[in-house]
């Protein structure tokens, strides 16, 4: 076997996840597919290059036969047929899924990506924590003697995984000498250690797919599935996977993702915050009207976003699959009743727009924001588990009503751009200590919105924004000095030992990619490169 793994004892009880059967899956997997990963990664630029050339993007003429087709992908399974409340969040510590599991969602997205630092520790724990999950044996004891198990009283949130996209690679195992591909790392643990036991359980292996760009990266997806359950011998159509729609170019793509995954899909999934960063990296070079004014600006309601979320809904509908709403970001604050106030306000609001478009179900970052999530789609729904007869006939989007990047309200304003820079670097920061999800001003951060934050800083300084409420034009220079502002505040607020460790190198990271001539695709790339 010529696969190697650098590390066999991350955390304790890593054997129990390395075990020579389950590398072998890993080694098999990586083998059969990570050659056709790496062509789908090649074809990314490629579309992208044609992107830059002509700043556009539409519907594939090639795929209209499966546009206009009538078809439906496979029935949910009866776990998965009410999904009104999602739980989003990191499989480690143990401490966190225990009470995501315990939370009253009806779903808990179990989060190995954006809210993870892809930590050799963290993705072997997580995966311990599922497996633990699975079988009933989770269990925590805080140093103070607090226990922490799953409830009995009632139902566990049901796990829908999420691996790592297809571009991050798992450098603590090598194949021949090359890191494995992350997604089949995450997936092929998780799937070799707990997918029997979850079809005991009356679930199954469930996923959600992150990143795609291409319908042909969901077709890949669908092949590793099939081999999957051939190798455990375990029925085709066990394992579900829930797409989320958070590129540009996937949005145009809706009916054909759902196509190739038809006997494996369950829904699409609108990923907004990844989808706004996704815009500013697609259009980065298109131009002033491609510019998106400040990010905490751009709302769901901005004519764009419209267009995407009602797509997404009737697409799903269409073909009898769950169209499952964005994230609520929004952290409650309970030294501030009047920030926690605001926050369910907010909370409820989003979620009654998504629940009246017809969405199944929605995120929520925090288990508080539970109730108000349920209480919203319970008024909707009624005794009925979801709102798949919500058919949307009347909605119609075109290429350019996806694309209309200038009808969002809003200006682009200095203290956005200082804004951006502090969540960069102080989300950064956190990540390179190992936790890939953080409260910051009452906001839940993954690498969505660092992403968004340093990439529309990039964007500014290309397109030499000027800056509505100081009349200032965005350039290197003023980027560095509000950089090192910022990177200042971030010091006296956490102190030196801290700033030496993390804040100091995030900033270094986030100053050269923000100040690069070229475009770096995703932050936790070279973040990777700085983490054990």
């Amino acid at each position: 076997m010529a696969i190697t793994v650098t590390d066999r004892q991350p955390v304790a009880r890593a054997e129990e996840i390395l075990t020579p059967k389950a590398l072998a899956f890993i080694e098999d997997l990586h083998r059969r597919f990570a050659g056709t990963r790496n062509e789908l990664l090649e074809a990314r630029q490629a579309k992208r290059d044609g992107v830059a050339r002509t700043s556009r993007l539409d519907f594939l003429p090639e795929t209209q036969e499966i546009r206009d087709g009538d078809w439906k992908v496979a029935e949910a399974p009866a776990a998965l047929q009410d999904r009104r409340v999602e739980m989003t969040g990191p499989a480690t510590p143990a401490k966190m899924a225990i009470n995501a599991l315990n939370s009253g969602a009806k779903v808990w997205l179990a989060d190995l990506e954006d809210a993870s630092t892809p930590t050799w520790p963290n993705v072997i724990d997580s995966i311990l924590n599922l497996r633990d999950a699975a079988t009933g044996t989770l269990a925590y004891t805080s140093p103070e003697g607090k226990e922490y198990t799953l409830r009995t009283d009632a139902p566990l949130a049901v796990v829908v995984a999420r691996p790592r996209g297809w571009h991050m690679p798992e450098r603590h195992l090598l194949i021949d000498g090359e890191p494995a591909v992350g997604a089949l790392v995450d997936f092929g643990l998780h799937f070799f250690h707990t997918a029997k036991q979850l079809l005991l359980n009356g679930h199954g292996p469930y996923y959600y797919l992150p990143k795609m760009e291409s319908h042909l990266e969901a077709r890949l997806w669908n092949e590793v599935f099939v081999f999957a359950q051939d190798f455990l011998g375990i029925p085709q159509g066990s394992v579900r996977a829930t797409m989320l729609i958070e590129t540009i170019p996937a949005a145009f793509e809706m009916d054909e993702f759902l196509y190739e995954l038809r006997d494996h899909a369950s829904g699409l999934n609108a990923g907004r915050w990844d989808y706004l960063f996704s815009i500013i990296k697609y259009f980065r070079d298109a131009g002033e009207e491609f510019v998106l004014p400040d990010r905490a600006s751009v709302v769901m309601t901005a004519p764009f976003m419209r267009a995407y979320t009602e797509l997404l809904v009737k697409t799903c509908h269409k073909r009898g699959a769950f169209a499952m709403g964005g994230m609520a970001a929004v952290i409650p604050n309970r030294r501030h009743p009047e920030v926690t106030e605001a926050a369910f306000a907010k909370v409820r609001a989003d979620k009654t727009r998504e629940a009246n478009d017809g969405f199944d179900g929605s995120w929520v970052a925090h288990p508080d924001l539970v109730p108000t999530c349920r209480e919203v789609f319970d008024a909707v729904l009624g005794e009925r588990p979801n709102q798949l007869d919500k058919q949307r006939p009347e909605v119609s989007v075109t290429a350019d009503q996806l694309i209309d990047i200038a009808s969002a309200d809003g200006q682009v304003t200095e203290g956005g751009l200082r804004l951006n820079l502090y969540v960069a670097v102080a989300y950064t920061a956190v990540w390179l200590s190992g936790n890939g999800a953080v409260a910051i001003h009452n906001l839940m951060e993954d690498a969505a919105t660092a992403e968004i934050s340093r990439s529309q800083v990039w964007q500014q300084i290309r397109n030499k924004s000027v800056l509505a409420d100081t009349g200032n034009t965005v350039t290197r220079e003023l980027v560095e000095k509000i950089l090192g502002e910022e990177t200042e505040r971030l010091r006296t607020e956490f102190g030196d030992e801290a700033f030496r460790l993390y804040y100091q190198p995030a900033s270094k990271l986030i100053a050269e990619i923000c100040l690069s001539e070229d475009y770096t695709d995703f932050l936790t790339t070279p973040a990777y490169e700085l983490v054990g």
